[in-house]
């Protein structure tokens, strides 16, 4: 596995602590990628293919390229599968696009008001005062927002499995390099 960052040890095939060390620095970078998925002041899937990135310009090799690509095809499905999935549910449920636009600038000032869990609060309270506007009725708004933070919430397991499934394919590429 030699690269720009790491260096072959002594002895045919033997890796030495800074390779090992250089790719456990790479997978905590993934790994702190996938909890940006969770806490959305991490960049998430775009850490994990930038990490993934430097580690196939690292290696050099044409193998670390593939393992690269097809982690980007996992990262790219499972977010175009965050939207796309979520807003044909959304769609199901009646919510309009500007219930989806009130929370998204309900969790920006959620965000500074009430650092990090406050991105999720005004997400909730956002989609509620546009449901509450549109249908004008707080048990009807409720059960609205209630279907729209399910279907954000499926998004957001779309967009962490596939950020595990590509930090997943990352990981066994890794370990056979070790071999």
């Amino acid at each position: 596995m030699p690269g720009l960052l790491t260096r072959r040890s002594t002895g045919r095939g033997m890796i030495g602590a800074v390779e090992i060390g250089v790719l456990l620095l790479y997978g905590v970078a993934m790994v702190i990628g996938l909890v940006g998925v969770v806490i959305p002041t991490i960049p998430g899937l775009l850490l994990v293919a930038g990490v993934a990135a430097v580690w196939a310009y690292d290696q050099g090799g044409g193998g670390a390229w593939v393992v690269f690509g097809v982690m980007l095809v996992v990262l790219v499905l499972g977010t175009i599968a965050k939207y796309v999935l979520p807003s044909r549910s959304l769609r199901d449920a009646g919510a309009p696009r500007s219930t989806l636009l009130l929370g998204l600038l309900g969790a920006v000032v959620g965000f500074f008001v009430i650092p990090v869990v406050g991105l999720l609060i005004g997400a909730v309270i956002g989609v509620y005062a546009g449901e509450l506007r549109r249908l004008r009725d707080g048990s009807a708004a409720r059960r609205s927002t209630v279907a729209t933070v399910k279907a954000i919430g499926i998004g957001l397991v779309l967009e962490l499995v596939a950020g595990v499934v590509a930090v997943a394919i990352w990981f066994v590429a890794a370990l056979a390099q070790l071999s």
